[in-house]
C-alpha cells in the first residue's frame, strides 16, 4: 500500500527511508503509518490511508493483468513507442517522473534517472522488477489519480499539472514533457488488447477498468473503496480485509460525536431469535415491591451535617430519623453513590484542571473497599443493620467495564486491560505530570487532555522495574469522549472476566441492590462493535479498527454472553441480590429477557415524558406488552438520574411533575428517585463533588405535596408493580381518535384493583375506556396469542342486574358509584385538565339487596361523594340528616340571614335545633311509653341552647365582654378571633344540648354511640372548618378541627367526678385533683384519645402537644357554657378562676412529662396530693 509523494513534499526523514518504495512511492503499510505521514502533513490519517489502499487496489489489479496476459508494462509500452521519436518521449517523460516522485538512490542522488530506468529493484521474495516497468505503473496510477475528483482535495501532494479542465501549468510534467500525448498512446496501445471485466459485465481495458471507482464514486474515497470491495472483492482475495480496515478507519475520524446516555429517544422495538430467547431470573418476594432512592454520599453526608448542625462524616453517622422518615414514604431501597475506594489519580487530574476542591469521580475506583472518609466496612455494616430494622436495603454501584487510572489492578495485573505496546497516535505525547502514587510505575495522561486540544483513547504506564511500557486505553462507550481517569478491562481476555466476577459477587455479600454501571458497553455486541469490531465494521473508538477480528475468531475468544454468565453466577452463590442494569440502546428488553437481569434502565420513561413524546412512550409500552409484557416489571422508571438533569428542572414543581411522579409511583417495574427530587433541590451533582456548591433548603410545599399524593402511592407499590393484572386502555374521544396524551391503565394484586388516569399535556381532553390493548399471553406450549380484555373484566366489575361499582379517587377524595351494567357495556368516560391525573383505588363491587345503593345512584348522579358512608347513611335517613343540615346552617347564619332580627334568627336556630334532637332521639329510643318524657327533655334541651345563643350572641356591652374574656382571654381580642372561638362554643353548646336532649329514657348513656354511628361529630367538624375558611381567618382549618374534636369529645364525657362543673374554688375537690381527674379521664376515653392524637412512638405512648395545650386552654370557656341556666332562671355569670388554674396546672406539667402519656398520669397523681 503505497502513495505518489512530489519531490518537493520529501525530506531526508518525512516519510521515513524505511517507507519508501522501489517505484518511488511512499509505502503505508498500516494505520500507525498512516497516522504518522498524515500528522506530518497535517492531513487526514483515514483519506490519505485511503489513497493509498485504492493505489495498491491498483497496482493488484495491474499485476493481475500482467498475469492473466503474460506481458509487461514495458513490452506493451516498448511495442507501442517503437519508432526513435516515441521512444524518445517515453524516456522524457519517464525520467521526469522519477525525478519528480523520486526512489531513494535518485533522491539521495546515489543515481541517475536513465541509468535507475535500465536497473532492475528488489520487489519482495527474493525477486526483482524491472525499474523501466515500475516506472510505467508509476506513470499510470499518477495520471489516474489525478483524474479522480475525489482526490483532488489531495492532489497537491501528487500533482501532475494537469488540471480538471485540461490546461497545464508551468514547471509541471506536463509542460515539460509531452506527459498527456505519451498517457494517452499508452492508453490507447492498451485498449488493443484483452480486456479485464467483473461482475459479469462487458470487457474493458485496463485503463479504463481502472477508472471504474471514480466513475461510480466519484465525490467520495470511502465510498470508492465501498465500490472496489463489492465490485473487485473476487479479484482482490483477502486484500479485501485491508480496504474494510480503511473503511473503519475513515469511520472513526468521521464518526458523529454523541452526548453519553441513551440517545435519541425512539420506542422500543423486540424481537426474538436464536440469540434473544427468554429467560428470566424470577424475583425474589422483595423485589417486586422495592422503590429505590439515589444519594450522593460525600453530597448527602454534607447536607445532613448543615441539617442537624453537626458533622456527619461517615455511614454510621447517618440520622436514624432519615431512615425513619424514607421507611414512613415508602422507600425501602437506598443507592449509595460514591462509597467505594476512588482513584487517586482522578482527583489529581480533575485538581489539576481547575476544580481544587474536587474528589475523584464515584465511578473512577481504585478498588472496592468501602472508603476510609465514610467510615470503611464497620460504618457500612452498621449502617446497613440500622437500614434493616425499617425495611430498608441497600444499594451499590459496579463498575465492571473500567477501572480507576491508578487501580490495584493497574499497578499488580496490567494484562487484565486493553493495551497496546506503541502507542497508536504518533501525535499523542506524554510529558505531563505522574499520576501514580506507586512508585514501581509512572501513569501519564497524553498531553492534550490538560488544555482540552484532544481527548487521547489510551494513556501512558511504565514499569520501572522491567522498563515495560504499556499504552492502555481508558473506559470509553463510543458515544463521545472517552473517560479520561478511567482503564478499560480487556474483556476478550478469559482472566478479565474471571476477576471481574470475583469482584461481583464480592459486592453481592455486602449488598442486596446492586447497580452495573454502563452495562451495555458489556453486552457481546458492544464488546465487539467497540474494540474488536468486524472488518469494515468500525469506526466506534479511534485506532480499534487495527484490531478487526473475523466473527469465528471472536466468538471462540469470547463464546457466551459475559452477563448471562454473571447472572447465573450470582443466582447461585448470592441468590437474594437484585442485578440491575444501567442499559441503554435498545437492548432494554434483552438485558432482562434473555441476559436474565432483574431490573434495567428505562430511560424512555423520562425522556418521552418529559419531552411530551406521549404517542412513543404508549408505543413503547404497547410494543413491550405485545412482545412480553414479563419485561414491563422490569423496568427502572425515573424521571431524573445521576447523570442527567434534576427533576424540578426537567419537569417543574407543577401538574405536570406530580403527574409523571404519578405514573413512576403505579406503572409496573421499579420506581427510582433522584437525589433531591423530592426536596426539590435543582443543583446537578457531579460524581466529584464531595458537598453541594448550592444553598438550598428543601421546598416544603413540594414535600408536603409528595405527602399527599405520591407516598402514599408508593406504599402501595404492590399493587402497581407487577403485570399480570396491567392492562393499557386507548383513551377514546368522542369522534372516534384517540387522544395520545392521556395514560389510562389499570393493575391490582389478588382481589384489588386500580385505576390510573393521566393527561400529559396542557389541553382539557374528555374521552371513554372500554376495551384494552392488545399483550401477549403464553400459551402452555411456549406461543404467544395477542388478547385484548374489557375494562369491565380488568377490574373485575360484576355487571349482573342490581350491581354497582364504587370507586375511591384519592387525588380528590371523593368516591364515586356507577351501575356495573353501564361500565361492562359502555366502559369509562372522564374528563381531564391538562396535566391533571385520576387515580381510583378501593374498586369494590356491591349487590344492591335493600336499595340502597340505587338510591344514592339516584342521588348523586355521576358527581363524587366526599363520604361514602355518610352518603348512604343520608340515603338511608334523608329526614334526619336534613334537619341536621337545617339545624348547623341555621346556627351558622344567625348574624347574618336577611330579613331576620338576631333576636328571631336564634328563634330559627333553636327550633330547627329542637326538631333534629326530636328525630335523633326518636331514632335511638326504644321504648314508644317514654316518648313524652324524650319531649320533655328536648325542650328542655332546646330552651338552655337558646339562652346560650343569646349570650353569645348577646347585643349588650357586658355580654360581649363576657364572651371575648372567656375565648379569647383577652378583652380586646379582635372579631375574627372572636368569630372563631365563638365557633368552637357553638359546636360545644350544640353538642351539650344534646346531650341534655338525651337524659330522658336513659338515652344518656347511648349519646356517645349514636352521636358516632350516625356521624354527627365529623359533620359538625366539616361544618366548622368550612365556616372558619369562609371567615377568612388564618390558620384555622387545621386549628378549627382541632378545637371542634375536642370540644365534641368534652361534650359527651360521661364520667359523674366533674359533671359538675360549677363547683368553686373553695370546694372540696381542688384545682389540682381536678385536673388530674380531667387527665385520667382525657387519657382513658377513646373520643379524646384521638382528639388528643394519642400515639406510640418507639414503645412509648405520647400526646400532641399543640392538642392538650388547646384543649386545656378551652377548659374555662367549656367551664362557663355549662354554668348557664336556663332562661327561666336568673342569668348570672361569675368568673370561676379554679378552671383557669386547672388550665395552667395541665399545661405546666405536661411540658414536664415531655408530653408521654405514663409520665403525666404519674405526674398528676403526685400534684393531686398536695
Amino acid at each position: 500500500m503505497a502513495l505518489q509523494i512530489l519531490r518537493e513534499f520529501r525530506s531526508q526523514n518525512i516519510p521515513p527511508k524505511h517507507l519508501w518504495m522501489p517505484s518511488g512511492a511512499i509505502s503505508l503499510p498500516d494505520a500507525v503509518s498512516a497516522r504518522f505521514v498524515a500528522q506530518k502533513y497535517k492531513l487526514s490519517a483515514g483519506e490519505l490511508r485511503a489513497l493509498s489502499l485504492i493505489g495498491e487496489a491498483f497496482r493488484i489489479i495491474i499485476d493481475l493483468y500482467r498475469k492473466q496476459y503474460s506481458k509487461l508494462l514495458e513490452e506493451i509500452a516498448l511495442k507501442a513507442f517503437a519508432s526513435t521519436e516515441d521512444n524518445k518521449a517515453l524516456w522524457e517523460v519517464l525520467q521526469e517522473l522519477i525525478t519528480e516522485f523520486p526512489p531513494a538512490p535518485i533522491y539521495d542522488g546515489l543515481a541517475e534517472p536513465k541509468d535507475w530506468l535500465k536497473s532492475l529493484s528488489p520487489v519482495g521474495d527474493d525477486s526483482s522488477k524491472p525499474n523501466l516497468e515500475l516506472a510505467i505503473e508509476q506513470l499510470i496510477l499518477v495520471r489516474l489519480f489525478n483524474e479522480n475528483p475525489a482526490f483532488w482535495p489531495y492532489r497537491s501532494l501528487f500533482d501532475d499539472g494537469v488540471s480538471p479542465a485540461g490546461a497545464t501549468l508551468p514547471d509541471s510534467i506536463s509542460a515539460k514533457t509531452p506527459y498527456l500525448q505519451v498517457f494517452a498512446r499508452l492508453e490507447d496501445a492498451l485498449k488493443t488488447l484483452p480486456g479485464l471485466s467483473y461482475g459479469g459485465g462487458k470487457s474493458l481495458d485496463l485503463i479504463n477498468f481502472l477508472r471504474e471507482p471514480s466513475r461510480h464514486a466519484p465525490a467520495s474515497l470511502k465510498d470508492q473503496l465501498e465500490w472496489i470491495i463489492k465490485n473487485w472483492g473476487t479479484l482482490l482475495g483477502d486484500f479485501k480485509l485491508s480496504l474494510l480496515a480503511g473503511i473503519d478507519m475513515i469511520n472513526e475520524e468521521t464518526r458523529p460525536h454523541f452526548p453519553p446516555g441513551p440517545g435519541l429517544a425512539v420506542p422500543y422495538q423486540y424481537r426474538s431469535s436464536f440469540h434473544e430467547y427468554e429467560k428470566f431470573s424470577p424475583d425474589k418476594n422483595w423485589m417486586p415491591s422495592l422503590v429505590l432512592i439515589a444519594k450522593n454520599a460525600l453530597v448527602w453526608l454534607h447536607q445532613l451535617s448543615r441539617t442537624y448542625s453537626r458533622e456527619i462524616s461517615r455511614l454510621d453517622q447517618i440520622p436514624e430519623e432519615e431512615l425513619i422518615i424514607m421507611a414512613e414514604r415508602g422507600i425501602n431501597g437506598l443507592w449509595l453513590i460514591g462509597i467505594w475506594q476512588r482513584s487517586p489519580a482522578s482527583e489529581k487530574i480533575k485538581k489539576l484542571c481547575g476544580n481544587s476542591e474536587a474528589a475523584a469521580s464515584a465511578y473512577s475506583l481504585f478498588d472496592y473497599e468501602i472508603s476510609p472518609e465514610l467510615g470503611g466496612w464497620e460504618a457500612l455494616d452498621r449502617l446497613r443493620e440500622q437500614c434493616g430494622q425499617y425495611g430498608i436495603r441497600l444499594a451499590a454501584d459496579m463498575v465492571p467495564n473500567h477501572t480507576g487510572i491508578d487501580s490495584l489492578w493497574i499497578r499488580t495485573k496490567p494484562e487484565l486491560f486493553m493495551s497496546l505496546p506503541y502507542c497508536p497516535f504518533p501525535s499523542y505525547s506524554f510529558n505531563g505530570p505522574d499520576l501514580s502514587g506507586d512508585p514501581s510505575i509512572g501513569i501519564w495522561l497524553e498531553d492534550h487532555y490538560y488544555n482540552r486540544g484532544d481527548a487521547a483513547v489510551v494513556f501512558k504506564r511504565l514499569d520501572r522495574h522491567t522498563g515495560e511500557v504499556r499504552y492502555i486505553y481508558h473506559g470509553n462507550d463510543g458515544t463521545g469522549m472517552p473517560w479520561n481517569d478511567t482503564a478499560q478491562i480487556d474483556f476478550l481476555n478469559p482472566a478479565s472476566r474471571e476477576a471481574v466476577k470475583e469482584r461481583i459477587l464480592s459486592v453481592a455479600a455486602h449488598f442486596n441492590i446492586i447497580r452495573f454501571d454502563a452495562a451495555m458497553v458489556l453486552a457481546k455486541q458492544h464488546i465487539r462493535r467497540l474494540w474488536y469490531p468486524a472488518p469494515g465494521s468500525g469506526g466506534a473508538i479511534p485506532s480499534r479498527s487495527d484490531h478487526a477480528m473475523s466473527e469465528e475468531a471472536f466468538d471462540k475468544a469470547m463464546p457466551n454472553e459475559f452477563w448471562r454468565e454473571v447472572v447465573d453466577l450470582c443466582a447461585e452463590k448470592a441468590s437474594d441480590t437484585l442485578l440491575l442494569a444501567e442499559a441503554f440502546w435498545l437492548m432494554e428488553g434483552y438485558f432482562v429477557r434473555t441476559l436474565g437481569m432483574h431490573r434495567v434502565y428505562n430511560s424512555a420513561f423520562m425522556n418521552m415524558l418529559k419531552d411530551e413524546k406521549n404517542s412513543l412512550y404508549r408505543l413503547t409500552i404497547k410494543n413491550t406488552q405485545e412482545f412480553d409484557r414479563d419485561i414491563l416489571k422490569r423496568f427502572v422508571n425515573f424521571m431524573s438520574n445521576p447523570d442527567e438533569e434534576t427533576a424540578v428542572a426537567q419537569f417543574g414543581k407543577g401538574d405536570k411533575y406530580f403527574g409523571v411522579a404519578t405514573m413512576l409511583a403505579t406503572m409496573p417495574g421499579l420506581p427510582m428517585i433522584a437525589h433531591g427530587q423530592i426536596e426539590g433541590f435543582t443543583e446537578k451533582y457531579g460524581m466529584e463533588y464531595k458537598r453541594s456548591y448550592w444553598d438550598e433548603t428543601p421546598d416544603r410545599d413540594l414535600i408536603a405535596r409528595h405527602e399527599r399524593e405520591i407516598f402514599p402511592l408508593l406504599r402501595m407499590r404492590r399493587l402497581f408493580s407487577e403485570v399480570e393484572n396491567f392492562y393499557l386502555f386507548d383513551y377514546m374521544q368522542d369522534d372516534g381518535t384517540i387522544d395520545e396524551n392521556v395514560f389510562a391503565y389499570c393493575n391490582g394484586q389478588g382481589e384489588r384493583r386500580v385505576l390510573v388516569f393521566y393527561n400529559n399535556h396542557w389541553e382539557r381532553t374528555l374521552g371513554r375506556i372500554h376495551t384494552s390493548c392488545a399483550f401477549a399471553r403464553k400459551t402452555a406450549d411456549g406461543k404467544k396469542q395477542l388478547k385484548t380484555t374489557s375494562l369491565a373484566n380488568a377490574l373485575k366489575i360484576d355487571s349482573s342486574p342490581k350491581n354497582y361499582v364504587i370507586m375511591h379517587e384519592i387525588r380528590s377524595g371523593l368516591w364515586y358509584i356507577f351501575r356495573s351494567e353501564d361500565i361492562a357495556s359502555r366502559g369509562f368516560k372522564l374528563a381531564l385538565e391538562g396535566y391533571q391525573n385520576k387515580v381510583f383505588i378501593d374498586i369494590m363491587n356491591v349487590h344492591d339487596t335493600e336499595g340502597r345503593y340505587t338510591k344514592l345512584f339516584e342521588i348523586v348522579d355521576s358527581r363524587g361523594i366526599a363520604d361514602l358512608d355518610d352518603a348512604l347513611l343520608e340515603a338511608d335517613q334523608p329526614e334526619l340528616y336534613r334537619s341536621l343540615h337545617n339545624a348547623i346552617n341555621s346556627l351558622s347564619s344567625i348574624e347574618t340571614i336577611q330579613n331576620l332580627s338576631q333576636e328571631e334568627a336564634i328563634q330559627r336556630a333553636t327550633i330547627f335545633s329542637e326538631i333534629f334532637f326530636s328525630r335523633l332521639c326518636e331514632i335511638a329510643g326504644s321504648d314508644d311509653t317514654l316518648a313524652a318524657s324524650r319531649s320533655d327533655s328536648v325542650r328542655s334541651a332546646s330552651s338552655w341552647l337558646k339562652t346560650v345563643l343569646k349570650l353569645l350572641y348577646g347585643t349588650t356591652e357586658s355580654d360581649a365582654g363576657i364572651a371575648a374574656a372567656t375565648l379569647c382571654n383577652n378583652s380586646s381580642a379582635s372579631n375574627s378571633e372572636y368569630q372563631q372561638y365563638r365557633l368552637i362554643l357553638l359546636i360545644y353548646s350544640f353538642m351539650r344540648s344534646l346531650v341534655k336532649a338525651f337524659a330522658a329514657d336513659e338515652l344518656n348513656e347511648e349519646v356517645s354511640r349514636v352521636v358516632k354511628e350516625y356521624r354527627i361529630a365529623k359533620k359538625l367538624t366539616e361544618s366548622a372548618v368550612g365556616l372558619s375558611r369562609r371567615n377568612d381567618s388564618h390558620d384555622t382549618k387545621y386549628h378549627v378541627s382541632i378545637c371542634a374534636e375536642i370540644a365534641i369529645a368534652w361534650a359527651l364525657r360521661q364520667d359523674k367526678l366533674f359533671f359538675d362543673t360549677r363547683r368553686t374554688i373553695d370546694s372540696t375537690l381542688t384545682p389540682n385533683k381536678r385536673a388530674q381527674e380531667i387527665c385520667a379521664w382525657a387519657f382513658s376515653d377513646p373520643l379524646m384519645r384521638e382528639a388528643l392524637n394519642i400515639n406510640q412512638y418507639r414503645g412509648t405512648e405520647y400526646f400532641n402537644k399543640e392538642r392538650f395545650e388547646t384543649f386545656a386552654s378551652l377548659l374555662p370557656a367549656f367551664a362557663w357554657i355549662d354554668s348557664i341556666q336556663e332562661e327561666t332562671k336568673e342569668r348570672e355569670w361569675k368568673e370561676d378562676p379554679s378552671w383557669k388554674e386547672v388550665a395552667e396546672i395541665l399545661k405546666e406539667n405536661a411540658i414536664v412529662a415531655g408530653y408521654r402519656t405514663g409520665i403525666m398520669l404519674e405526674l398528676m397523681a403526685s400534684v393531686a396530693q398536695t
